[in-house]
């Protein structure tokens, strides 16, 4: 059985300390989490790559960098409830279970969302809660949330997501057309006032739904 520890310091160093991430939290949840069972077998000699990868059904599992970025970005103490939209591999939202008190995670495609669900359970992650349901929607009955991260990019910000954070809490949104995007953190400073941040350019698959792109072309 191959060890995969060193790799993964090497990943977290050399993509994640190198590159200006600081969150202490965020450096020791990417050190702990196995990236290399999120993905395929066949891929796993890649999953330490600074790189997304495949994982079925069109989509991937993002690059370590961006992880971190996003992760980050919400500012998490540990007490937090955690919206994450696009559960894909499952790897982010373990990264979060690690981070936050409590994460919730939406995923539309029901394959994905089941190999993730046995991922994690078998990787000690089995507080994540997962549900098959459009995304762009939010989760409202499990609402407010103190931070939502969505993996995937949006034509523009889905009211919803604004109206499921608390007075307070951070959204992490990739925005813009199908092929770039501009990575946005927005805070709810009141209870109809936002406070809008670029971060930096990034490249995500589209986010599909009714309050994102209609379909997959």
């Amino acid at each position: 059985m191959r060890d995969f520890s060193i790799a993964r310091r090497r990943m977290v160093e050399g993509q994640v300390i190198n590159r200006g991430v600081k969150d202490r939290r965020v450096i020791d949840a990417m050190l702990k989490v196995p990236r290399h069972k999120f993905v395929e077998e066949a891929l796993e000699g890649q999953a330490y790559q600074d790189a997304p990868l495949p994982i079925g059904e069109k989509q991937t599992i993002s690059q370590p960098y961006m992880v971190a970025v996003m992760s980050e970005a919400l500012v998490l103490n540990g007490s937090e409830t955690v919206l994450e939209v696009g559960t894909g591999s499952g790897y982010q939202a373990a990264v979060l279970a690690l981070l936050a008190d409590r994460v919730f995670s939406l995923e539309r495609i029901p394959s994905l969302a089941r190999r993730a669900r046995k991922v994690l359970d078998e990787c000690g992650f089995s507080k994540v809660n997962i549900r098959v349901a459009d995304g762009t929607h939010g989760w409202q009955d499990m609402a407010p949330f103190d931070a939502i991260v969505v993996t995937a990019g949006a034509p523009e910000v889905p009211q919803d997501y604004l109206d499921q954070l608390t007075v307070g809490g951070r959204l992490i949104i990739p925005v813009g057309n199908r092929n770039d995007q501009i990575l946005m953190r927005i805070t709810r400073t009141g209870e109809q006032e936002y406070q809008e941040e670029q971060m930096l350019g990034c490249r995500f698959v589209p986010l599909i739904g009714n309050h994102g792109w209609q379909s997959k072309h």
